[in-house]
């Protein structure tokens, strides 16, 4: 679907909080109705609004908006994780993509493959060869998109303090699609 010019990808600041979590808190109530147990750990309420409060003011989450400013998803852009990456994987060849959330009632715009598409020109941008990600491990259904998005299964680390663990990557130079790209916006 051919993108709105209303729609944006800007900066998230401190006063989308309460949005991201009702991204978060929208996303963990779908997931549950899909059979998987993604997000449904401790780490809501003061946690994750402490997380996201870092990654805004490390300038490393972003939103999606339309033109009445309304959040229509977000993620966030993160450093390589030592739990999953290590050094044989290159690490700084590659962007790391974190808390890719979308809201259903923009299902249907491909925020989702639009925002990777974004962190893939972004990384190709940076001289990287990579956008990689780890998500849930029991997470199926979100292993068969990214690979419908042209990421390859790395492998799958399991930490004990950890649930997420499947890694995956995708070349920087891949645009899934080229001609509907989020327009970015900085304050």
């Amino acid at each position: 679907m051919k993108s709105t010019p209303t729609e944006f990808l800007r900066p998230a600041r401190a006063e989308d909080v309460p949005a991201l979590m009702s991204l978060r808190t929208e996303a963990e109530q779908w997931l549950s109705t899909k059979g998987t147990d993604q997000w449904s750990d401790p780490e809501t309420g003061g946690v994750a609004i402490g997380k996201w409060r870092q990654a805004i003011d490390d300038g490393r989450a972003w939103v999606v908006a339309n033109g009445a400013g309304d959040v229509l998803a977000t993620v966030s852009r993160g450093p390589v994780d030592r739990d999953f990456w290590i050094d044989e994987d290159q690490p700084e060849s590659a962007f790391y993509l974190y808390k890719l959330i979308v809201a259903r009632a923009a299902k249907g715009k491909s925020l989702g493959v639009r925002i990777i598409d974004w962190a893939s020109r972004v990384a190709a941008l940076e001289g990287r060869d990579w956008v990689r990600i780890d998500t849930w491990r029991t997470n199926v259904d979100l292993h068969a998109y990214y690979k419908r998005m042209g990421f390859t299964h790395v492998r799958t680390e399991a930490p004990s303090n950890r649930r997420s663990g499947w890694l995956a990557q995708r070349p920087a130079s891949q645009l899934t699609l080229p001609d509907d790209l989020l327009r970015a916006r900085t304050p």
